[in-house]
This record gives C-alpha cells, sequence and structure tokens, in this order.
C-alpha cells in the first residue's frame, strides 16, 4: 500500500473502489466530533453541473449511483465510485470531510484510504494535526491518459461546509450543515483560481515556508526564476498538463521568497523566449497562455472565433536542445537588473549535448548572486549537469543538480526540499566570498 503526501498522487486501479475516511472515534459518549464525507463531481471548469453534484449525508447519491455515500462503522465513513459510469463531463471527484461541530484540531488519526473491488487497500493519506479548520477536502480522483488517479490535497476551510460548496457551485440549503463560527480570512492570493488549483497555494505555500524554515533561511528574500525545456521530445510533459502543474508547484516557492511574489520564466528549445512573470493569482491564465495545452495543436488555445493570439511568443519553439542562449540571457536579464539574489529552477528531460558552453557560462556567472538547481524530468543523459561537483574554475559551487522519473509522482515536501536543498549552501558561501550582501 502506498502512503501519500499532500500534493502526491497514485494510479487508481480499475474497476469500482471506495474511498474511506476514518479518524480515531471516541469510545465515549459524545466524546469526539463526528465527521461526515463528502464528494463533488466537478467539470474541468472546476465547477459541479448542478447541486446534484454534491454528495452528502443529506445527498448521498449522485451520476445514477456512481458515486454513494455510506455510514459506516465508529470512526469511519465511505464514498464507493464507479469510474466507469462518472458522466464524460465529470473531469474529477473531490472528497471532503467535514466536523458537525468544532474543528479538526478535536479529531485525531484522520486518513483517506482508496481501496480496489476486491477489497484491498491501494493507498493511504494520513492527514495529520490540523487546527481552525471546520472542513477539509481530503484528495481528489482526477482522469489521466485513459484512467484515473488519486491525488492527496489537505485544504483546510475555516468556513465550513457552505465555503467548500461555495467555491465549486454548490448552492447550500437550509438543511444542510453549515460553519458554526465566523470564517477566518483566506488566502486573497487564490481569490480568483479555479477551486482545484487555488486549494493547494496554501497548503503548498505553508510546505516552502517550512523547508525554508528547517534550512535556516526563512527570512531570505530571493528573486526566482523558472526555465523550462520546451524540446520536442518534452512534448507529452505539456500535452498531458505535466508542466502547467510543475509551474502550479513553483508559483508557491516564488510567493515566500520574492519581494513581490513573482516568478520569472524563460522556455527555450532551439530558440528561447523571455515569458511575462507569473504571480499566483494569475496562474491559471498564465499556464493557458504561456504553457502547452494540446499535444496535437498549436502552441497557444486559439482565440473563441478560431483565430491565433498574439504574440505567440512559443510558437515554433519546438526543436532540439539549445541552452547556452538562454542561460546566458538569465545572466544578461539579472546583471541589468540588480537586487536580492537569484534561485534559478531550470526543468529539462535531458538531450543535452552543448556541456563546454554551458560549464563556461556557470563558471563566468560563478561571481554573481545567482544559484541554479538544475532538475531532469526521467531517466535520461543529462551531460554536464550530473558533474557540477568537478567543474573547475568557479569562485563558489552554484550549481546543483537532481533528476526525478516522474515529477507528478513526487510529493510536496520532497520536492520543495530538494529544490531548496543546495540553496542555502551556496548563500553561506556567496556571503562568505562577498557575491551577496
Amino acid at each position: 500500500m502506498t502512503t501519500l503526501t499532500a500534493g502526491a498522487n497514485v494510479p487508481v486501479p480499475a474497476g469500482n473502489l471506495t474511498l474511506v475516511v476514518r479518524w480515531a472515534a471516541d469510545p465515549h459518549p459524545h466524546g469526539g466530533p463526528a465527521v461526515d464525507a463528502s464528494a463533488l463531481l466537478v467539470t474541468a471548469a472546476g465547477r459541479v453541473r448542478t447541486d446534484d453534484d454534491f454528495v452528502s449525508c443529506n445527498r448521498p447519491q449522485a451520476a445514477g449511483g456512481a458515486v454513494a455515500h455510506h455510514a459506516g462503522q465508529a470512526g469511519t465513513e465511505y464514498l464507493t465510485v464507479r469510474p466507469d459510469a462518472l458522466p464524460g463531463d465529470i473531469d474529477r471527484l473531490v472528497v471532503a470531510a467535514s466536523v458537525r461541530s468544532g474543528t479538526f484540531g478535536s479529531v485525531v488519526g484522520l486518513a483517506l484510504d482508496l481501496v480496489d473491488a476486491s477489497g484491498t487497500p491501494v493507498a493511504t493519506y494520513p492527514v495529520g494535526a490540523r487546527g481552525t479548520e471546520a472542513v477539509l477536502v481530503l484528495g481528489e480522483l482526477y482522469r489521466r491518459q485513459g484512467g484515473w488517479k488519486l491525488r492527496a490535497i489537505g485544504q483546510g476551510y475555516d468556513s465550513g461546509l457552505a465555503g467548500l460548496a461555495t467555491d465549486y457551485g454548490v448552492t447550500i440549503g437550509d438543511g444542510e450543515p453549515r460553519a458554526e463560527h465566523p470564517a477566518a480570512p483566506g488566502d486573497a492570493d487564490t481569490a480568483g483560481l479555479p477551486p482545484q488549483m487555488g486549494a493547494m497555494v496554501s497548503p503548498r505555500k505553508e510546505t516552502v515556508q517550512l523547508t525554508l524554515e528547517k534550512k535556516g533561511i526563512g527570512g531570505v528574500r530571493a528573486r526566482v526564476a523558472v526555465v523550462l525545456d520546451r524540446s520536442g521530445s518534452m512534448k507529452n510533459l505539456y500535452g498531458e498538463g505535466t508542466v502547467g502543474r510543475l509551474i502550479e508547484r513553483m508559483a508557491p516557492v516564488a510567493a515566500k521568497l520574492d519581494s513581490d511574489g513573482s516568478l520569472d520564466a524563460w522556455i527555450f528549445a532551439d530558440r528561447f523566449a523571455r515569458l511575462p512573470s507569473v504571480r499566483v493569482p494569475d496562474l491559471a491564465r498564465w499556464i493557458e497562455t504561456h504553457v502547452y495545452i494540446s499535444s496535437k495543436g498549436r502552441q497557444l488555445p486559439p482565440l473563441p472565433g478560431g483565430g491565433e493570439r498574439h504574440p505567440d511568443d512559443l510558437a515554433h519553439v519546438f526543436g532540439g536542445n539549445n541552452e547556452p542562449p538562454v542561460i546566458r540571457d538569465i545572466i544578461d536579464y539579472y546583471s541589468a537588473h540588480p537586487g536580492d539574489p537569484v534561485l534559478v529552477l531550470f526543468f529539462s528531460d535531458g538531450g543535452i549535448t552543448k556541456g563546454t558552453k554551458i560549464g563556461a557560462h556557470l563558471k563566468s556567472a560563478s561571481v554573481l548572486p545567482i544559484f541554479w538547481q538544475f532538475v531532469g524530468l526521467g531517466n535520461a543523459d543529462y551531460g554536464v549537469l550530473e558533474r557540477f561537483d568537478t567543474l573547475r574554475g568557479r569562485a563558489v559551487d552554484n550549481a546543483g543538480f537532481f533528476s526525478v522519473d516522474d515529477v507528478d509522482q513526487v510529493g510536496d515536501a520532497e520536492l520543495y526540499d530538494r529544490l531548496l536543498g543546495e540553496f542555502p549552501h551556496w548563500l553561506a558561501a556567496a556571503r562568505a566570498c562577498g557575491i551577496v550582501r
């Protein structure tokens, strides 16, 4: 059985499924809070089609019984799901839990379990200790490459079930549970985002902050840039949405490190393009505009009338790998715009052949307040990127590298820990040399 952390996902086996919401029930009468499981059937727009797509103890099934709510033994409620019976316009199933009174700060041992048709546990997500939330989005089933996956989330709502339902377009009637205490201010950055995207922002910001504090740089300010490989071999990662989801995970890093929360961005293949910076509130529109969303179409989605968007910065960028020009442009850009130190997050799926020029650029940039964190996407040959420890002639070690087979399978805590793993060491060395003041 796979144990998930927030942000991680796991493939869902074929056949009918059971999603179990469990907690440590108090054996004494009235001794512990009662927890209710619920689910929302949402479209690609992140909204329910009608109120009937909200499944709870008061409305125990939807889509002709494709999703059904059941009360279990003490300390459990569960949802049965027949994925093959879900309507085609349902993109995901959001799984939530709510307390009838009080908050999840009083609930112990909360977890979401995925069980297959044979009754075998497939995955579990231990949610961990919580605070003032009255409702939690525990996870979501979502479509992926003709099948389904389960993603662990753990996003809380102080505003209770009414707040959750409203975000997903459900009208809560008088007979439905409501929050029993005033809602705490939400994350203003997420106000205009689709619910499933916005739900991950606050926990990811928190995870980034905890990672920074663990590494002793909780108060550091730095500019953050993301660099995306746009070569032909990356086409499926763009078309399947992996790159878009990666940007969703990088924006919280900038939100915590950068003084105005901006994530700078470049994209490259044979040529490169410097893209507009993005902040969390603009994530959805930025990804739609600047990240490839169709493995068969043009770079940018067409206008509603079918015309092309202008400017199409990334049209025809697909091709081979040519890293040196984009590295040079990043160096020139930040040299012309001095300020806080820079963390460059450089993503590529390999095929790197211009190691000598890359090494020369990194050597010349070692006297600048720029740290380069290269990340390999997949099992490939990364050339010089894997040999940074032996790259001589630098004022300080200004680059790091690691690779992951499937970045979607890496939980947020692990990803942020690795992304920020070498940055503090460079920062200390750069300060000692006077590169960073």
